[in-house]
Formats: structure tokens, sequence, C-alpha cells
């Protein structure tokens, strides 16, 4: 897509993004904005610093456009381990608690994700960009303090584990917007009895946009360098 056609920044574009492991959603819109000088630039949906996968980046006129993109459903592909517990659900703590998953069985794993497709309430995790009196959550839980959030209703279409080789679990999830994937991780933890954190996440649909389709930074990085005539 990147390569086989000219972009018009400023009038307006879509973009389908390959976010990099360690980058924030934030970071990807940044970059953009700073390679191609566009002050109109803005993602649909919120990933996960650790997370991977698809993000939409819109610039110029097409942000006006971005709840649509927000509201779609996504897909993502997750890893779980069995067995321990962290404070932000996910890898990005370590480990505080630990517990035995001699018990689990393969047919219990697949009966317990069952039992999450449909509505569910979650209260958004400590360590996510929630915004309380206008700062993320996760700067008041680096600091061990805990805020009061909202509970909110979200939708899981489905739930299908893709490997289950216990501690390690892994499966697909189609879900609606605002749903945290590592808080029904957690919550899949306490029904099984033994906790559980989410050792990777990579989102790979957003509606009928696919990661298969995106572009990485490099082939951004890429354009700019060879459209430098183009940017002056």
């Amino acid at each position: 897509m990147i390569l086989n056609r000219e972009l018009h920044f400023t009038e307006g574009e879509m973009l389908l993004v390959k976010k990099p492991a360690g980058w924030t959603s934030f970071d990807v819109v940044n970059k953009i904005r700073g390679m191609f000088h566009i002050r109109r630039v803005g993602h649909a949906g919120t990933l996960d610093p650790m997370a991977t996968g698809l993000l939409i980046v819109c610039t110029g006129k097409k942000t006006k456009e971005l709840d649509v993109f927000t509201g779609l459903d996504k897909e993502y592909n997750a890893t779980v381990i069995l067995g321990a517990c962290t404070p932000s659900f996910d890898a990005e703590t370590p480990a505080m608690e630990y517990h035995s998953t001699e018990d689990i069985t393969e047919e219990l794993v697949r009966f317990t994700l069952d039992s999450f497709v449909g509505c569910q309430i979650q209260v958004p995790p400590m360590w996510s960009a929630v915004k309380v009196q206008g700062k993320p959550l996760y700067k008041y839980a680096r600091k061990g303090q805990v805020i009061e959030r909202k509970p909110r209703e979200v939708f899981i279409a489905s739930i299908q584990p893709t490997a289950i080789h216990i501690p390690e679990v892994c499966f697909t999830v189609v879900c609606s917007k605002g749903t945290y994937v590592r808080t029904l991780v957690d919550s899949m933890g306490k029904r099984l009895g033994c906790g559980a954190y989410m050792k990777s996440l990579e989102r790979t649909r957003i509606g009928h946009f696919l990661l298969a389709d995106a572009v990485s930074i490099e082939d951004l990085v890429h354009y700019r360098l060879t459209h430098q005539y183009r940017l002056s």
C-alpha cells in the first residue's frame, strides 16, 4: 500500500500501521507527525506498549473519521501463562503470586474460555492509559496508588483456543471496543483458580482492516527517504 501510490498526509490519509513492541500508540503517531511534518495525526484505538499489531492512523481531514474506526470490533491473538499473577495483568510487571496448575486440564481451559462469550462487565486495569483527572492510570499505579474506576460493559463475540500446552495457552478473541484482553486474562485465571497473566498480545484485525495489509515503521521511513523532494 505505502509504496504503490502517492500519499497526501496533509490532505488526509488513513494508514494501517504495524505497531512494534515497546512503542506506545502515541509514539507511532508522533513518529509520523515528525517524519511528514504534519500536525493533525491521530490513532483509532490504543495498544499497550508491550502489545503489537494493527493500529489505524489518520492524518489531516481523515482524523474526523477516527470515531468510526474506533467503534469497530477488534481481533487479537493472545498468549497466556497460567499459574501466576502480575499487578499489570501482563508481563510488564513481575509475577507476585504463584499457584499450581496441576489440576488444570485442556477441557477445563476450553470450558472457561467459552464462559466469557457474550456481554461482560470489566473494570479498566490500574496499569492502563485510561485518564483520571487528566493523568493516565498507570502513573498512579507506579506510585502504588489505586484509583476507583467505573465498570464498563464489553462484548466478547468469540474466543477460540489455538494452542494449549499448560501452563501456556494461546487463543484468538473477537471483541468490542473498550475490551481489555489483559483483564479478560486475569478473570480467566480467577475462574480457573490458578491465576494467569498475558505474555503477549497482537491485534490482527479492526473491522474489515487486516494486519496483513499494514505497513511497518521501517516502510514509512523508507517512503519518507525516497520521497524527500516532495516533502521539502
